[in-house]
């Protein structure tokens, strides 16, 4: 837009203001698009993910025999398929941060983990996301998965192929975590798979939050551009039914 704002803008009467119009339009979608305020306005006011688990809501949760049999299932979110100073496939920062909410949950209700993740579309390799967050689970934090979906793509094909997985183990509860902003979709594809024979509980993680002083959240950075394209992808998500 601003190439054609510029041709226009050396040509006479009204193209020229026309041509400064396209300018200033494309500047300001180019700055909203950097600022983490319009990802945090996409988050509170478009997609509006549920709040994070309360302390009460997780103690809720413990494994005990009044509880329905559950399990607390990690969405994937990417993995590397080499990471060179680890000398082996690695998870990507997204999805480190889910499996950490995800065991961190396990330790405080005792509930088992599944996670879910396969290889991406566009990527190749032989060891897939759930392969990998399962070797990273062992090593670094002593725990193993209860199950492991290595086949899903996406996030309907997450919940395409674990719900019938956890169904025949007998869970009849799903403890669901992803970042908040995924959090919408995802929802909607494990209630889309599990209709009413599975109870889904939200337990979003890493929240966009604003910035103490409030006047950093317009200044255009990489991080604002980052958080805004995660949010936009989310509503292209949810509007397209992906």
């Amino acid at each position: 837009m601003i190439p054609a704002g510029l041709w226009l803008q050396r040509r006479p009467d009204w193209r020229r203001w026309a041509g400064r119009l396209m300018i200033g339009t494309a500047l300001l979608g180019l700055w909203l698009m950097c600022s983490s305020g319009t990802a945090l306005w996409l988050q509170d006011r478009v997609l509006r993910p549920p709040p994070a688990l309360s302390p009460p809501e997780v103690r809720a949760l413990m494994r005990s025999p009044k509880t329905p049999p559950s399990a607390i299932v990690v969405l994937g979110a990417g993995r590397h398929r080499l990471s060179p100073e680890y000398g082996s496939s690695m998870l990507t920062q997204q999805a480190m941060v889910r499996l950490h909410y995800g065991v961190w949950l396990a330790r405080r209700t005792g509930q088992p983990l599944a996670y879910s993740g396969g290889v991406g579309w566009g990527q190749s390799g032989e060891v897939t996301e759930a392969e990998t967050a399962a070797r990273i689970l062992m090593d670094d934090y002593g725990s193993r998965l209860r199950w492991t979906e290595s086949r899903s793509r996406d996030t309907r094909q997450n919940a395409r192929q674990l719900v019938p997985m956890l169904e025949a183990d007998g869970v009849r509860r799903i403890i669901l975590v992803t970042h908040a902003v995924h959090m919408p979709r995802a929802l909607r594809a494990f209630r889309d798979a599990a209709g009413t024979r599975l109870v889904i509980v939200p337990a979003p993680v890493a929240f966009i939050v604003p910035d103490e002083s409030g006047l950093l959240d317009w200044m255009p950075s990489a991080h604002g551009y980052r958080l805004t394209h995660d949010a936009l992808h989310e509503l292209l998500g949810l509007i397209t039914r992906n």
